[in-house]
């Protein structure tokens, strides 16, 4: 447990809730993604499935955490994992959020054409996405990450004349 402390630079026992909630969601994500790709197993090759999946995930995980460890300004490893759950809460969030805004607006497939609908979708969810970052980011300690990681966004998007 001391190496994988040092390794994440955890220095509080509280810190480990993040390593924690990061397998949690890695496990869930698995399963979904074998749950989506074997929907007829039997729950025994269901299982072996998802480990299989969580252990690619697991990789890409880190190899992503490699490659941005040093474009990310922050002070301790493990805080690369709060970011990270941040945008997986995020960006399930804003599709929660958006559907029933799309429902309340009337906006189905059946009564727009479906790439009309979609691009809809993609836009309200955008707008959601933008706000729900920073939120997340203010309750999960990184309000300061966000807040300057969404400002970047912004001036990508053509609004730097509303931010500086």
């Amino acid at each position: 447990m001391e190496t994988f402390k040092k390794q994440w630079q955890i220095t509080k026992n509280w810190q480990l809730v993040f390593p924690l909630l990061g397998i949690i969601i890695l496990v869930y994500s698995a399963f979904k993604i074998a749950n989506a790709i074997a929907t007829d197993w039997h729950f025994g090759f269901l299982i072996v499935f998802t480990i299989i999946c969580y252990f690619i995930l697991l990789k890409i995980t880190l190899f992503l955490f490699k490659k941005l460890e040093n474009k990310w300004v922050v002070r301790q490893r493990w805080e690369m994992i709060r970011i990270f759950i941040v945008f997986a809460f995020t960006g399930t969030s804003s599709l929660y959020v958006g559907r029933p805004i799309i429902k309340f607006l009337g906006i189905t497939k059946e009564n727009l054409n479906p790439f009309l609908y979609w691009i809809l979708f993609i836009i309200i969810g955008l707008i959601f996405y933008q706000i729900l970052l920073v939120f997340f980011g203010w309750v999960f300690g990184q309000f300061k990450f966000f807040w300057e990681f969404e400002k970047k966004m912004l001036r990508r998007f053509g609004f730097k004349r509303f931010i500086d």
